[in-house]
């Protein structure tokens, strides 16, 4: 039976330059390769160690990149390794087979947020009501399924983030802050149903996970053994959970010990050498 392992991308196996959080001497810095270029220029990276064991998980496991990211945004990304068979994007709204978005999927999910929270177009007019420009650069909706601010987070006042929180908890919404992201998600819309479907997909009898932000929350609880870096909204509430390590390391070197425990765990299991 295949381990299935389901990651998060941005701020757990990625990282922009912003977040790389390279505190060592330069001299000791990590070699890195840079895995996503954006308007002609680099976005994000891994460690050089990290996308070798990225490429050689490919014959332990099953590895499903799962992200909030939109189609379009994921499928910038030049992942080290095979292609993925799978890839979750839009946080669960699109189900990726071999690239493609699965239509079966997407409307499922669809059905199910239109039952069960206040539509898209409600949350977006109270963003764009309540949101100051000063501190607000841009307002985007995803894959008309969840909208999203970028924020200049100096300028951004904590209590407006909790008071939208709060706001949105009646509406079977939940709001996340990442990086300059200030993130409104209908609830049904998660990682964790999508990764299922996944497992049920392929067979898995283990599925291994890692996240770093409020959104990845559900993604670990369905997880049979999960990590967290040091960074982060899960790390900054001290979140845990049964099967879940919360890792010491910060930045690209936390990437890089997720992938390497994601490769020990497969290995492992599949009876290979730690």
């Amino acid at each position: 039976m295949p381990v299935l392992v389901a990651s998060d991308l941005d701020r757990t196996l990625i990282y922009s330059a912003a977040a790389l959080a390279l505190t060592m001497p330069d001299a000791r810095a990590p070699r890195l390769l840079c895995v996503e270029v954006h308007e002609s220029r680099p976005l994000s990276y891994m460690t050089e160690t990290a996308a070798q064991g990225l490429t050689d998980l490919a014959d332990a496991a099953v590895f499903v990149p799962t992200t909030t990211r939109t189609r379009k945004q994921y499928l910038r990304i030049n992942l080290p390794g095979p292609a993925p068979a799978y890839a979750i994007c839009a946080n669960g709204g699109h189900l990726l087979v071999d690239g493609v978005s699965d239509p079966d999927w997407h409307r499922r999910v669809t059905e199910r947020l239109a039952g069960e929270c206040a539509p898209l177009a409600e949350v977006q007019e109270h963003l764009l009501r309540t949101a100051d420009p000063v501190w607000v650069r841009k307002h985007r909706v995803a894959e008309d399924l969840f909208a999203y601010l970028v924020v200049e987070r100096e300028l951004l006042p904590g209590d407006w983030v909790k008071e939208l929180g709060a706001w949105a908890e009646n509406l079977g919404w939940t709001v996340s802050l990442q990086g300059r992201k200030v993130y409104a998600v209908p609830k049904p819309l998660t990682k964790s149903a999508a990764v299922h479907e996944v497992a049920r997909r392929t067979g898995a009898d283990l599925v291994l996970g890692a996240g770093d932000s409020l959104l990845d929350a559900d993604l670990l609880l369905a997880v049979d053994r999960g990590w967290r870096p040091a960074h982060g909204e899960l790390a900054e509430t001290a979140w845990t959970a049964p099967g879940i390590t919360a890792l010491p390391e910060r930045g690209v070197l936390a990437g890089e010990r997720i992938v390497r425990e994601f490769l020990r765990t497969a290995r492992g299991t599949a009876g290979g050498a730690p």
